[in-house]
């Protein structure tokens, strides 16, 4: 299994207990799509690693989880900070109008009133609110992922539909 075959599920924050159990901060939108996992994939060095899951408790967007062959402290403290990734048929079904953000990397970017410009590089993922990354004649751009901003994503075309605030390019542009 490799990174592009999976999507970005959460990341082990810290343990629990001294019996090996783990803190997994659920980085979706609805953490209850997951409460019947299995196993799972960490990043280890690099390469993508099956976990099978013993248990898991999901509260909000964190789960205590105990995976097999990890019953000390020490394994689990091990663990922290390791990246945890599911397949992407993993992935619930979304609504025709809805994407996942995997989905519209390299998408073309077109505003509603100043038309194609550029095509989306990145999204990050941030506490206070997500951002589309566009390079527009050479600078980094940040959009808010926003319904008043990102209007509609045409995943045929590959089209991201846009209406950027006034003035928001100009600030990019400035030196």
């Amino acid at each position: 299994m490799t990174k592009e075959d999976c999507f970005e599920l959460g990341k082990i924050t810290k343990t629990h207990g001294l019996k090996g159990e783990v803190i997994l901060w659920l980085d979706v939108d609805f953490p209850e799509d997951y409460e019947d996992l299995e196993s799972l994939f960490l990043e280890v060095k690099g390469e993508l690693v099956p976990y099978f899951i013993e248990s898991y408790r999901l509260s909000g967007n964190r789960a205590i989880v105990h995976f097999e062959d990890i019953d000390t402290f020490e394994k689990a403290e091990a663990m922290i900070n390791l990246q945890a990734f599911l397949p992407l048929d993993e992935l619930p079904e979304l609504e025709n109008d809805q994407f996942y953000y995997h989905e519209i990397i390299g998408f073309q970017i077109v505003d509603k009133n100043l038309g194609n410009l550029g095509t989306v590089q990145t999204v990050h993922s941030m506490q206070a609110q997500d951002l589309l990354v566009m390079d527009y004649k050479g600078k980094e751009v940040l959009i808010p992922v926003i319904d008043e901003i990102v209007l509609q994503a045409e995943k045929e075309q590959k089209i991201l539909h846009v209406n950027l605030p006034e003035g928001l390019l100009e600030v990019y542009l400035e030196d």
